[in-house]
């Protein structure tokens, strides 16, 4: 009896606080006008938790994928990013051989990058080291992004002076904009261009299998001790990423000389050369950090933070869903905003440019798809609907702030209307993930993947922010919560 009773109470405070009038910030042309008689909105609570995302050390870094180097050192909110890209570059054919072999002289050896972006400071110049690997790679391997691979010895170093990666280089051999150029050492000029042939049965350049004996492959990775405050971003299958082989030979009877170059490239599979291998290594570095001491620590957190992969997520629980009367949605949206930064580095270190609402099956261990709003239709999903994009909203006392909203109204109707679970959801900032995916009411429940490419979602490792959470004061405009425009059965 006195559980009934509490309910019935809990319900009869739910009502009544429905009945009060607050402009819509929604802005759909369909919602009819909060009249506060038979139409109505209310706001319920949330509750959160923050979650390191144990799982995001396994997400994968395909070859087309965009691959990032370089470090964050000053991010007092999410601690220390570090990322190394490692990869082969291989002769176009084999047997290779550099024409003119016999007449040659090495000059000089470039790792060309090609870059496609940055995330951070772009004031901060960093230095990068190029290592050659200490292990084999394989081009059949999709690798995690926890993994780590030996390195060997010193092929050179460079300064990356990140506003300057956009210049064009004109020369005679290329013109060409968007390019890290890291010169190597004489040492490796010499061996690709002097020691390795194509002769015999053990010739480096003769196949494959004898080049992955003779060079495993490039590490490219912040030098120890590195400034800066920012990843960049590189693209492996990109004709501007390659080795550069300058040579000088004499020209066919004459005394005369002439300066000629060779490439090796990332090899996606598709021609004669046997696909080149790839890995991506990111490591957070948490200690000392805002974020460090909001994981899982039992409360309903006033902060939330999430960081894109591999990064946190935080859990978002509607108490009050359940106890809801049967009722006419016209919209339910969760509603969240970025807290100001004190140290105001969210102009640098801005946020995800798309956040996932989901939830998560714990027996099957995977994330779905939040019923009947999240809908995929023709393999591309409504989010200009459903929501999830960085926006702008206008916040009483705050200004402009960065916001994330979501529109859960067909999830509410179901519960009010059918009783269906009111599941615990979640915030995070997926790149190469993916849920398993049920299609909306009525249609039959079969579920399926859904992979979430970057290009919907977010480049690996870029966007991080801090949320209001449900922990906040009731008065605090900030404060995440569940916004519900209906009418009354």
């Amino acid at each position: 009896m006195r559980k009934l009773f509490s309910i019935v109470i809990a319900i009869f405070f739910i009502i009544s606080a429905c009945t009060k009038i607050e402009s819509t910030t929604i802005g759909s042309g369909l919602i009819p006008t909060i009249d506060g008689v038979t139409t109505l909105d209310t706001s319920l609570d949330v509750t959160t938790e923050n979650y390191f995302d144990k799982f995001g050390d396994s997400a994968k870094i395909y070859k087309t994928d965009d691959h990032v180097i370089g470090v964050i050192n000053d991010d007092p909110l999410f601690g220390k990013t570090t990322a190394a890209a490692y990869f082969e570059l291989k002769p176009t054919s084999y047997p290779f051989s550099l024409p003119n072999k016999a007449e040659l002289r090495p000059d000089s050896a470039v790792l060309i990058l090609s870059y496609k972006g940055v995330y951070g400071d772009i004031s901060k110049s960093q230095n990068w080291e190029v290592r050659e690997l200490g292990e084999p790679l394989r081009g059949d391997t999709v690798f995690n992004l926890n993994k780590t691979f030996r390195t060997g010895s010193l092929l050179g170093s460079a300064t990356i002076d990140i506003p300057a990666l956009d210049d064009s280089v004109k020369n005679r051999f290329e013109s060409a904009s968007n390019q890290i150029r890291i010169k190597l050492s004489s040492s490796v000029a010499t061996k690709f261009m002097s020691q390795f042939d194509s002769s015999g049965t053990t010739g480096a350049y003769r196949n494959d299998s004898l080049f992955r004996e003779n060079f495993k492959g490039f590490a490219v990775l912040p030098a120890a001790g590195s400034p800066g405050n920012a990843l960049i971003r590189i693209n492996l299958v990109d004709t501007n990423t390659k080795l550069a082989l300058y040579y000088v030979y004499k020209i066919k009877d004459s005394a005369r000389t002439d300066t000629s170059v060779s490439y090796f490239r990332f090899s996606d599979g598709r021609g004669t050369v046997p696909v080149s291998g790839n890995g991506n290594s990111i490591k957070r570095n948490r200690s000392g950090s805002e974020i460090e001491g909001s994981f899982a620590n039992g409360k309903n957190d006033s902060l939330v933070y999430i960081q894109t992969t591999p990064g946190s997520f935080a859990t978002v629980k509607i108490p009050d869903l359940r106890l809801l009367p049967n009722m006419l949605v016209h919209r339910a949206e969760l509603l969240t905003y970025q807290a100001p930064d004190r140290n105001n580095l969210s102009s640098i270190l801005t946020p995800p440019r798309y956040l996932l609402l989901s939830s998560y099956d714990s027996t099957k261990k995977v994330q779905i798809n939040v019923p009947n709003d999240f809908v995929v239709s023709q393999g591309t999903p409504n989010i200009s609907m459903f929501g999830g994009y960085l926006m702008e909203r206008g916040v009483p006392g705050y200004g402009i702030v960065k916001a994330y909203t979501f529109d859960v109204s067909r999830y509410v109707q179901g519960i009010v209307s059918r009783k269906d679970t009111s599941l615990t959801l979640r915030l995070s900032a997926p790149s190469n993930d993916s849920l398993r995916y049920t299609p909306p009411y009525p249609q039959p429940n079969v579920a399926s993947t859904f992979f979430i490419a970057p290009s919907v979602a977010n480049n690996v490792a870029e966007g991080r922010v801090r949320l209001g959470g449900g922990g906040m004061t009731k008065q605090n405009p900030l404060r995440m919560r569940l916004r519900i425009v209906y009418s009354k059965l």
